[in-house]
């Protein structure tokens, strides 16, 4: 990974981006992409799509998708005693929450909390249970509700873990909410690298990094209704499942480290899977593979059935510990999604359709 487009990355992973808030991630985004494409969009709520005019005006035109949200949570309550109650933003693993740092993002600026957590040796130990978001709260250092309004904070300012990313080993990538924003940067850099006149594909490229996929799906389908490309990807994160105390007979077998994962059944074409699976092929990309008997529980959902409908496909970058403070990717995972997707768009000739044909 070339010095530039690394610290992209980690500026982009370590921009607070919860859902409903993306705005923060979304202006760096956007600012990066604007001098690679030929034109940079966005729509009333945030999504933002960048555009590579193809070589063959006549080619099909292929979306690629990511989502820009993280998960985090929310104020909800605030005592008199100057403690705050929260609710969660998306699917935030509430197990992990206590003894956190967060940072609130609140009128005057970015304010440091911490979620409470009464020690081991006080706390009633009899059928400890997971906590409910009600039950847990925060700690700013306030004396009083008045202290907590004079940092600026209100019920509604959102929050997130104040952890950050880094490199782990030699070939690893750790923290936060890399679901998903570990997808805006690769398709930033897939766009970088057909950017080269040398290098244009025929077809029209539009890369798009959509918001509110945490609470579903609601910024890709305001984007596919409004651009309707002939073809979309999309691009998230899928469980790794080769950690301790993981059935694969449950949840599949996906490896770290062992190539993007793709998904079959339910939204993803037939004939868009094939397109990715004999690209792969080519160019020695290894895959993994996933089924959907009902759905993906991604943008591909709300993506595939557009209007009259827009042949899709899931592409899944393996990840452990989903939603949780200390996400993995696998650098090597990284760069073969980029590779697949770059060779993927060059794949797509004039003549392309996709349609089932019967």
């Amino acid at each position: 990974m070339k010095p530039a487009a690394r610290d992209f990355l980690f500026d982009l992973l370590s921009t607070p981006s919860p859902t409903g808030f993306e705005w923060r991630g979304q202006r760096k985004w956007v600012h990066y992409l604007k001098p690679l494409a030929d034109a940079v969009e966005s729509d009333t709520y945030g999504s933002a799509w960048a555009t590579l005019e193809g070589t063959d005006p006549k080619a099909p035109r292929i979306m690629l998708e990511a989502h820009a949200d993280e998960i985090g949570y929310m104020v909800k309550h605030i005592s008199k005693e100057g403690y705050l109650s929260v609710d969660r933003v998306g699917g935030s693993d509430v197990a992990t929450a206590r003894g956190r740092r967060v940072d609130i993002l609140g009128e005057k600026g970015t304010v440091r909390g911490i979620i409470g957590n009464v020690a081991i040796h006080i706390r009633d130990r009899e059928d400890e249970k997971v906590p409910k978001p009600h039950q847990l709260w925060v700690d700013i250092g306030a004396s009083s509700d008045r202290d907590v309004e004079a940092a600026g904070i209100r019920v509604g300012h959102p929050m997130v873990y104040a952890d950050g990313v880094e490199e782990l080993g030699s070939d690893k990538l750790v923290g936060r909410a890399l679901d998903n924003r570990i997808g805006g940067f690769i398709l930033s850099q897939v766009l970088a690298r057909l950017a080269a006149k040398s290098k244009r594909p025929k077809a029209t490229l539009i890369v798009v990094n959509a918001v509110q996929e945490e609470i579903g799906g609601h910024g890709a389908r305001m984007v596919a209704h409004r651009l309707m490309p002939d073809a979309a990807v999309v691009l998230d994160v899928t469980h790794a499942t080769d950690t301790p105390d993981v059935d694969p007979r449950k949840h599949g077998k996906v490896n770290l480290g062992g190539g993007p994962a793709i998904t079959h059944g339910g939204a993803n074409h037939p004939m868009l899977v094939k397109r990715l699976i004999d690209v792969a092929a080519d160019q020695h990309i290894p895959l993994q593979h996933e089924s959907s008997s009902r759905f993906t529980g991604t943008d591909t959902d709300v993506i595939f059935n557009a209007q009259h409908g827009i042949a899709s496909a899931l592409v899944s970058l393996p990840l452990r510990y989903m939603h949780s403070v200390v996400e993995m990717a696998h650098l090597d995972d990284i760069e073969r999604v980029i590779e697949l997707l770059c060779a993927v768009v060059r794949s797509i000739k004039t003549k392309d359709q996709f349609k089932v044909k019967l």
